[in-house]
């Protein structure tokens, strides 16, 4: 058998390794780390009271009179980035800064992705921003009275989605069982928006009071007692709706757990007029108008809250709408786009 005849070979080349895909701009920035249900949950908590500080801090800003503390927008001043360490423009300074910092917060990742949490959390980012740009009207026009009460409002709504994401992160996406009346339901949306305008009237007497944000700062042209006299006429009303929402409650015989968030509605709108009519008849102490700020944030927020509790909403793990263990006559099934009635026992 022949030998096989060898065969040149050339100078041996080393093995490359195979290369890898480009990167994309996306993988070279630091990749923000996923987080599960449970930790999202905590995330959009601190979120909801980073919101609270913010508008708490706002108050603080026009009550320490530091509203113009930082003259210029996004900067402080013209030469400097931050502010010097006096006061007014810490103050005023770290309003910005803590609606940063949830916007931050605000960016985390949540797996698994559900959609009505991308919508809320894009929202608040742009809630945020969109109040942020605010802010410069309200420099630029040397504490306008009118820009103020716009800029407050903006961060009641603000809140208002702050407070819609918490709970929406701490239930499943599945549809809600209705737990109370129609009638119990649009009463409670008379209330709330009774209760928008007492907030909004509650802030022209803020802007018809002594507490302009800062020297030469104009107020609006109205006297107080008189802007004072109104909201305490609309609060009246919105006490008497409450008071007839309980009634309704019980005359309805809705769950006990929607009466008892109804009872601690009362009593946070009882004490925050209590604190509104003490700052009144004390000549508005600077401190008490800042806990009335912090009480109407807390009011809002409870307001909500009670009106989330209308209904029951299914868990996470759940993919369908669990049955509350005590409803009324007829639970109404509200999903997206569909309602269903289904006869369910009381409780009662």
């Amino acid at each position: 058998m022949p030998a096989p005849t060898p065969t040149k070979q050339g100078p041996s080349t080393p093995l490359r390794a195979p290369s890898s895909p480009p990167r994309s701009a996306g993988t070279i920035l630091p990749v923000l780390p996923t987080i599960g249900p449970r930790a999202f949950l905590r995330v959009t908590q601190v979120a909801l009271a980073l919101v609270v500080l913010n508008i708490v801090s706002g108050a603080a800003v026009r009550l320490s009179g530091s509203g113009l503390g930082c003259p210029d927008w996004p900067t402080c001043s013209v030469r400097h980035l931050t502010p010097p360490l006096s006061l007014h423009p810490v103050v005023e300074f770290s309003n910005r800064m803590v609606v940063a910092a949830g916007v931050v917060l605000a960016a985390f990742r949540r797996r698994p992705r559900r959609r009505d949490l991308v919508w809320l959390s894009a929202g608040l980012i742009g809630g945020i921003l969109g109040e942020a740009v605010l802010g410069a009207f309200v420099v630029y026009s040397k504490l306008n009275p009118y820009v103020v009460m716009v800029h407050f409002m903006v961060g009641i709504v603000l809140l208002t989605g702050a407070l819609a994401l918490a709970l929406r992160a701490g239930r499943g996406s599945g549809g809600a069982v209705s737990m109370v009346t129609p009638s119990v339901r649009r009463l409670t949306r008379v209330t709330i928006g009774v209760l928008v305008l007492a907030i909004a009237a509650g802030t022209a007497t803020t802007g018809a009071g002594p507490h302009a944000g800062g020297q030469g700062a104009v107020r609006i042209p109205v006297p107080l007692s008189d802007m004072a006299r109104t909201h305490a006429e609309i609060v009246l009303v919105l006490g008497a709706l409450t008071l007839g929402l309980l009634y309704l409650l019980e005359h309805t015989r809705a769950p006990e757990r929607v009466a008892v968030r109804g009872r601690i509605l009362l009593a946070v709108m009882v004490a925050q007029g209590f604190v509104g009519y003490t700052q009144y008849f004390t000549h508005l102490p600077a401190v008490l108008v800042g806990i009335h700020v912090f009480g109407a944030a807390v009011l809002w927020g409870t307001m909500l809250w009670f009106y989330d509790g209308l209904s029951h909403h299914p868990a996470e793990a759940d993919g369908a709408v669990a049955r509350p263990p005590d409803v009324v006559g007829h639970a109404r099934i509200e999903t997206a786009g569909v309602e269903a009635v289904a006869p369910v026992g009381s409780g009662r």
